[in-house]
């Protein structure tokens, strides 16, 4: 079976991302799979909700965590959806249907003093990777952007008369961001090395040592290599320094509203998990303030 015209109103009218087109389409594969091996059909489109309950209890049975299935899931619920509003049916098979439970994650931030020991007490190589390394850590640490949005950033998307930095989020939704002096400083100096790499013009602003376009797990390596010096945190990655923006703004009075739009996120349901990193500092300030605590 084939989904063309469905991955294809993905890309044209809901703006999803190559990446993210590739999962919802091998989702829907593995579903359609299973129905041809189990009930000798793969045309999935008028399937009832009990081909798909079976599907999941065997995805369960093969030790498939409950996250993962639920973003099976949801890769067919689009795919309803889209059958729903193209006529193609006229009710969804998943209509009823309730996410299994997941436990929650709770995601650690860096602390403020990891973090001064990344950026004081770290030497950086005083040469393009050291100067491009740093740089990468202190505009994820300035601007929350995810690390997708990093790589895809370009030298256009600096304005440094406005002090601003244009950032091309999901579903290319642009947001602007304030350009903080420090990082200004530290992007010129990386401007500078810059220079000697980028032989071609390349649009990009962060270049591998051979002047082509960073990727996904240069990123993620660097994070977890200068962080790992600093701190014994399990997790170190791009995300995690994406939690710490949130949590410090929030940890020093930021409104919700706006550490959402800084974030790029679409709800503020999606900003509020990371509340929960704030709530020591809450509860220093409620001990602080409420006049019964005083007594």
């Amino acid at each position: 079976m084939t989904f063309t015209t469905f991955t294809e109103y993905l890309e044209l009218e809901k703006n999803y991302s190559k990446h993210t087109i590739t999962a919802y389409e091998k989702d829907l594969r593995s579903f359609s799979e299973f129905c041809k091996e189990t009930y000798e059909d793969d045309v999935i489109i008028h399937v009832h909700y009990v081909q798909i309950r079976s599907w999941i209890i065997s995805l369960v049975d093969k030790g498939i965590a409950n996250a993962t299935i639920n973003r099976k899931i949801s890769s067919l619920k689009t795919y309803y959806k889209y059958l729903l509003k193209t006529k193609q049916i006229t009710v969804s098979p998943l209509a009823k249907h309730k996410a299994l439970k997941t436990a929650k994650k709770i995601q650690v931030p860096f602390s403020e003093k990891e973090m001064d020991i990344v950026f004081e007490n770290i030497a950086f190589k005083n040469d393009f990777e050291g100067v491009r390394n740093k740089t990468i850590i202190e505009m994820l640490y300035a601007t929350g952007m995810r690390r997708s949005e990093l790589i895809n950033l370009k030298q256009s998307d600096i304005d440094y008369a406005n002090k601003t930095i244009k950032i091309l989020g999901k579903r290319n939704k642009e947001r602007i961001v304030p350009l903080l002096q420090k990082l200004e400083k530290q992007l010129k100096e990386y401007n500078s090395q810059r220079k000697l790499v980028d032989v071609h013009e390349k649009e990009e602003l962060f270049l591998t040592s051979k002047g082509n376009k960073i990727y996904p797990n240069l990123v993620y390596r660097l994070i977890n290599d200068y962080f790992s010096i600093a701190s014994s945190k399990v997790k170190k990655s791009p995300h995690i320094l994406r939690h710490t923006f949130a949590t410090h703004l929030l940890n020093q009075g930021a409104d919700l509203n706006a550490v959402k739009e800084l974030l790029g996120h679409a709800s503020l349901a999606s900003t509020q998990v990371y509340t929960h990193n704030s709530l020591t500092e809450l509860k220093n300030v409620y001990a602080k303030a409420h006049p019964r605590n005083k007594k």
